[in-house]
């Protein structure tokens, strides 16, 4: 399974009294657990040592964010 970064963005709200220019697009990480529903048959595993490193027994549910989930 490819690893994904689901990402979503949003605009803040920018007040005309705002001395500070405004930033255009905010963005943040999604975690998988939201699009996985629920666990599907035959789903890859980590040996025992990989899923300590990565903080998760499935890859699908590593997303990548930490640093320590970029270790290889």
């Amino acid at each position: 399974m490819e690893k994904q970064a689901f990402r979503g963005s949003y605009e803040p709200y920018v007040s005309p009294f705002d001395p500070c220019p405004p930033v255009t697009v905010k963005t943040f990480v999604l975690p998988p657990q939201l699009f996985l529903g629920f666990q599907p048959p035959g789903l890859p595993q980590y040996s025992p040592a990989e899923a300590l490193r990565h903080g998760s027994l499935w890859p699908a549910l590593v997303d990548g964010y930490s640093k320590k989930e970029g270790i290889s």
